[in-house]
C-alpha cells in the first residue's frame, strides 16, 4: 500500500545549509527550533504542509559537507550511506510549522516543531539533538514539497492527525482561505501537548488526548469514525503513524463512499520502524515527522 498520495513537488529540491537561530520548549513533548541564515534566501515557501529532509550533524559539521546533492533520491541516498558512521548526518523528515520572510534574526526564518520521543538514552537521535540544540548550529535541508494537494479542494476539509501531524494540520489551516469550513481532529499524547493554532472560523479544531498506553493514531481514528462528515465534496487529509492514514483512508473510501481522489494521506512513521529511505519518498521512522 502506498504510504503517500500524490505529492506536490517543490520548486527547488536543492541542498540548503541553514543555522539554528532560536529554540523554544513548547511543552513536555514539543520543541520548536527556528532555522535561518546560510542559504535561507533560496528557500521557497509553499504553505500548507510543506516538508523537507533534515540532516543533523550528530558527528560534526564535516558530515554536512559530504551530503550528496540528491540524497533524497535512491542513488544519492546510496552515496549518503557511504559516508562513514560517526560522520554521516542523521536524516529525518519534518514539516515547516511557519515561515517568515523577515524575522528577528534579520532574514527569512522557518519554525520546525519537533516531537520529543523518550528522554535520555531512550530518546531518538533527532529528539536528543532538538533538546540540546543551540543557536549557531548547522543543518542541511532538502525541500520535498506538499503532501496536502490543494487542487483536491481547500473550501471544505476534514483534517486528521496524531501529534506528528499537528504541525502539518496547523500549516494547512494557516493556508486555507478564510471562508473554508470543516473539521480538524488532532490527537495529543497529553493535555499539556495541546497547542492551539489559528484556523479559519469555519474550521472546528478538536484536540483529543489519547490514553497513555494507546497506540498513536487510535484516538484520532475513533473520532473520525464517530464524525458526522460534511457534505461532499470535501478534501480529507490524514497524516501520522502509518496505521492512521491507512485505516482512515480505507474507512472513508470503503465505508463512507468518499471518492479516493478526494483523500490526501501521508504515513509519517511506523511504530518500531528504523530510519527512512527515499526509495518511494516515504518517511517512516520512529521520530520522522514533526
Amino acid at each position: 500500500m502506498a504510504r503517500y498520495s500524490s505529492l506536490v513537488k517543490p520548486a527547488s529540491p536543492e541542498l540548503l545549509h541553514l543555522k539554528v537561530v532560536r529554540t523554544e520548549r513548547l511543552s513536555a513533548h514539543w520543541m520548536r527550533i527556528t532555522f535561518g541564515e546560510g542559504d535561507i534566501a533560496r528557500f521557497r515557501p509553499m504553505g500548507f504542509d510543506q516538508w523537507f529532509r533534515l540532516f543533523l550533524p550528530l558527528g560534526g559539521d564535516e558530515g554536512l559537507e559530504r551530503i550528496p546533492a540528491k540524497a533524497n533520491k535512491i542513488f544519492g541516498y546510496l552515496k549518503y550511506l557511504r559516508i562513514p558512521e560517526g560522520v554521516r548526518p542523521v536524516m529525518r523528515n519534518y514539516t515547516v510549522r511557519a515561515y517568515r520572510a523577515a524575522g528577528p534574526s534579520g532574514g527569512a526564518e522557518i519554525d520546525v516543531d519537533f516531537v520529543l520521543h523518550g528522554s535520555g538514552p531512550t530518546a531518538g537521535p533527532a529528539s536528543r539533538w532538538a533538546q540540546a540544540a543551540t543557536p549557531g548550529e548547522s543543518v542541511v535541508i532538502i525541500d520535498e514539497g506538499l503532501g496536502f494537494n490543494p487542487d483536491r479542494g481547500v473550501d471544505r476539509v476534514v483534517l486528521v492527525a496524531d501529534e506528528t501531524g499537528a504541525p502539518a494540520v496547523a500549516g494547512v489551516c494557516a493556508s486555507l482561505p478564510s471562508t473554508a469550513t470543516g473539521v480538524a481532529i488532532i490527537e495529543a499524547p497529553s493535555a499539556d501537548d495541546v497547542l492551539p493554532f489559528p484556523a479559519p472560523s469555519g474550521i472546528e479544531v478538536r484536540w483529543i488526548v489519547r490514553e497513555p498506553e494507546a497506540k498513536p493514531g487510535s484516538a484520532a481514528l475513533a473520532a473520525l469514525r464517530a464524525l458526522s462528515l460534511p457534505d461532499a465534496p470535501f478534501h480529507a487529509f490524514i497524516v501520522g503513524e502509518q496505521s492512521l492514514p491507512t485505516a482512515a483512508r480505507r474507512y472513508l473510501v470503503g465505508e463512507r463512499g468518499v471518492d479516493k481522489s478526494a483523500v490526501s494521506f501521508v504515513g509519517y512513521w511506523r511504530v518500531g520502524a528504523s530510519s527512512p529511505t527515499p526509495k518511494s519518498h516515504t518517511p517512516v521512522t520512529e521520530e520522522s515527522h514533526g
